[in-house]
């Protein structure tokens, strides 16, 4: 009889355990700093120091330069011919969903079709790498703290946004944003480095403190991964998927063809229209565009782009086209 009693309680405890774990990984809030827009520009005054001193020299990726608000004066010129259509575009198209241009931005979002599915590009061309800023849901660096990427985007005057990592569902993997070192515990996930002087780089879990990577110039860093296109050369293979997700999913993803040049993909999937791609799918069309480094982003149901006062792709939640909150996004502001 005791050992059935002792069975019985050993059960309900570990159950117990159990629940407790997934409502504080997925659920249960925690709010660590609010008001989080504290942005650290000093690697951008020391990069245009550099260039003053030296300019013949190319930026080694310490650096800093704007006011870092992440809105300017003016309302840019903006065209557009509107949201995807419905029906699925026939495969091997691209059409331009909106053009934007002001103050050294210059954004082109177009739509592709490839592997039987719609597929959203945002070509970004800077004048500093600070216009490439980050935020947090509710302005609040914390777990399980979340609002839709377009709602982000608008309280922050964004023309452009993709979500981010979703750094709150993790415990580590540095967060790093906006200059700021938010979290400074490693993971053995591959870190994106998006340095002052324009640049992006994969770098290995552990290399650097997060300390040292801002030390060196790192301007947003992120968690996810893994990297998809190192050197211009695809890095991942048909067989590399992330965790647990499906061989096709809708993905998100970020690359730099250049220093300040950049692209943003979002693709559909999941619906009977956008099967969803595989993670090589993925590193194999952001190597058509031209990257030298690519990097996979939050993907399945989180995966959002939004342009010009609109969501431009096809979020899908739990089977219905819908946006989910996510912890952080990843903009152009206006």
């Amino acid at each position: 009889m005791k050992r059935s009693h002792w069975g019985v309680g050993y059960g309900l405890c570990a159950a117990l355990f159990t629940v407790f774990v997934l409502l504080n990984t997925f659920v249960l809030r925690s709010e660590v700093q609010t008001n989080a827009v504290t942005q650290n520009t000093a690697m951008f005054d020391s990069l245009s120091a550099t260039e003053e001193t030296a300019p013949a020299l190319e930026a080694s990726g310490n650096s800093e330069t704007e006011n870092g608000s992440g809105t300017s004066e003016g309302s840019g010129s903006v065209q557009s011919s509107g949201t995807a259509a419905s029906d699925a575009p026939a495969e091997g198209t691209k059409t331009v969903v909106g053009t934007y241009e002001q103050d050294g931005k210059s954004i082109t979002v177009t739509q592709y079709r490839e592997n039987g599915t719609t597929i959203y590009v945002a070509d970004v061309e800077l004048s500093t790498a600070q216009s490439l800023q980050t935020a947090f849901a509710e302005d609040t660096y914390g777990r399980n703290v979340t609002q839709t990427t377009s709602a982000i985007a608008q309280s922050h005057n964004a023309v452009l946004a993709i979500n981010g990592d979703y750094y709150g569902a993790q415990e580590t993997g540095y967060v790093i944003r906006n200059g700021v070192v938010y979290r400074d515990t490693a993971s053995n996930k591959e870190l994106l480095c998006v340095y002052a002087d324009g640049t992006m780089a994969v770098v290995q879990p552990g290399t650097y403190t997060a300390q040292e990577l801002v030390e060196q110039g790192v301007w947003q860093a992120f968690s996810f991964g893994p990297g998809i296109v190192e050197n211009g050369s695809v890095s991942v293979t048909e067989q590399d998927e992330v965790g647990k997700a499906m061989a096709s999913n809708p993905r998100t993803a970020i690359g730099m063809i250049s220093a300040n040049h950049y692209v943003f993909v979002v693709s559909d999937g999941r619906t009977g229209e956008s099967e969803g791609l595989s993670l090589y799918q993925l590193a194999q069309f952001m190597q058509t565009l031209g990257v030298q480094t690519a990097y996979n982003l939050d993907g399945g149901g989180s995966s959002t782009m939004y342009f010009n006062g609109a969501v431009v792709n096809n979020p899908t939640t739990t089977g219905r086209i819908s946006e989910r909150g996510v912890s952080d996004i990843v903009y152009i502001g206006a």
